[in-house]
């Protein structure tokens, strides 16, 4: 299948040339042969898949209309909730969780007649930037099994990337999907906050995470997030939007106003990655773009205000697995207090945990006013930061990340310099705006780098033009790695 693009196969799938079928069995046996040196896929529904496949199949043969999906393969990170089929969030507190219930977004897929293969691993909780802390052990790079995958949807990356399946969903809190994407050689898209509901999706900070989209090109991502979009009445910051029609064309970008951030390419930034970049945006101007430079002066706060509202955020959201009403409890136990503790040390990993303390410190009294209040105040200002920059500009483009993938175990012991591979994405979150990212090079170890285009709310559309005309014009996205 690798690298066939989603129109590609729809289109085999329509006329006879492929069946659903053999669509998914071919997934299965790819996973079958890498997924034991990979890591990305932590539980294979084959049985299903097959069986939902073959009833597709004979739905297409007897001329039934079929949904956008038509029975491709898609597979979901594992903080994404599908009725009686493992979520275990990649953490020991949760590792016997099957949920009753599933997300919107899996209705959706299933009602596009989408077919659902298994779930993908990731951080715990989906927190951290590498896919190692997960308690099923770390998403290695398809590119070079050494390299980490990104995070937190590391595994989602992989997966597309090794070919396991065409379509991925992830969720991305501060470039979850974006940063991995890039690692990994392919496209990921974040949508605007609200645009996919987050109904089933396991919490780490509710006003900043938002499901989206990875496949290999442009069209595959348009294609998921057509299907999975839309309001839903059980998330009460689901927008009532009407979904448009996604059609992905490409072609000329005359008349586009596309903004280079100054403070992205600043210090810190890999110089292979500023090259790559900078020859990225040379071939958007050649496709009639006009390049400006625009400045967001507040991104260099992103980092702090981020973790301060993630953390805070977290450590609410977390509260609730106390081995009482949900999660592990713990086996012994003195008494209740005792058995809350335990059975929290006991349940989360040192990074989850990390953030949790940080989260109740800034939230306790006394220190509310000094850390959570004022970075709610300079989130404020980084969403006015980009409002000014979409008066001048249509989109922004720079680096998603500021290396390519790095050494696994590298960081692990360095919080912050983990914390600092999102410095380009974060922003974007904290504002609420769409942003994808698309492959634009290599390094000479041969190590992917990804472009990031940021564009205003709701304005999907245009990044989306944006990243299939810039991939007409260059195949990086097609590239595959040696292992496969």
């Amino acid at each position: 299948m690798h690298p066939v693009s989603v129109p590609q196969l729809l289109t085999e799938l329509k006329s006879g040339a492929l069946t659903s079928r053999q669509l998914v069995q071919s997934c299965l046996d790819r996973i079958a042969r890498f997924n034991p040196q990979i890591n990305a896929v932590v539980h294979v529904a084959a049985q299903t898949a097959l069986e939902q496949a073959d009833r597709i199949d004979a739905r297409r043969a007897s001329g039934q209309p079929l949904g956008i999906l038509a029975g491709l393969p898609v597979a979901v990170k594992d903080n994404i909730c599908v009725r009686d089929m493992p979520t275990t969030c990649g953490s020991r507190m949760l590792q016997n969780f099957i949920p009753p219930h599933s997300a919107h977004v899996i209705e959706r897929i299933v009602a596009a007649d989408g077919i659902l293969l298994g779930k993908l691993n990731l951080d715990e909780f989906a927190m951290g930037s590498s896919s190692e802390t997960s308690i099923f052990g770390p998403v290695r790079n398809p590119w070079n099994l050494q390299l980490s995958a990104g995070g937190s949807s590391g595994g989602s990356a992989a997966a597309v990337a090794a070919g396991f399946v065409p379509l991925a969903l992830g969720s991305d809190t501060g470039g979850s999907i974006r940063q991995p994407a890039a690692f990994c050689g392919v496209t990921g898209l974040k949508p605007t906050y609200g645009r996919v509901s987050r109904y089933g999706l396991v919490a780490y900070a509710s006003s900043l995470d938002q499901i989206g989209a990875l496949a290999t090109d442009a069209a595959g991502c348009a294609l998921l997030l057509q299907a999975v979009s839309g309001h839903d009445c059980r998330d009460s910051t689901s927008l009532k939007q009407t979904t448009p029609n996604w059609s992905v064309t490409g072609g000329s970008l005359q008349g586009l106003k596309v903004g280079v951030v100054r403070e992205h390419f600043g210090a810190g930034l890999d110089s292979e990655v500023a090259t790559a970049v900078q020859t990225a945006v040379s071939r958007l101007q050649a496709a009639g773009a006009d390049i400006r430079e625009v400045s967001l002066p507040n991104s260099r706060y992103a980092i702090a205000t981020y973790y301060l509202i993630a953390c805070c955020e977290a450590s609410s959201n977390l509260a609730r697995y106390d081995g009482i009403h949900y999660g592990h409890r713990a086996a012994e136990f003195q008494d209740l207090t005792d058995l809350y503790c335990q059975s929290r040390a006991e349940g989360f990993g040192a990074e989850v945990k990390r953030r949790i303390m940080l989260g109740t410190y800034a939230l306790s009294a006394g220190y509310y006013d000094a850390y959570y209040l004022k970075a709610l105040k300079m989130r404020r200002r980084i969403q006015e930061d980009f409002e000014a920059a979409f008066q001048q500009v249509d989109v922004l483009a720079g680096p998603t990340a500021p290396t390519a993938a790095f050494a696994l175990g590298s960081k692990l012991s360095d919080p912050l310099e983990m914390y600092l591979s999102d410095i380009c994405t974060i922003s974007t979150n904290l504002a609420g705006l769409p942003g994808i990212s698309v492959p634009c090079g290599m390094t000479a170890d041969g190590r992917p780098i990804g472009l990031q285009l940021q564009s205003a709310a709701l304005q999907e559309s245009v990044l989306l033009q944006v990243a299939a005309s810039y991939q007409q014009a260059a195949d990086w996205h097609l590239r595959q790695p040696a292992l496969l």
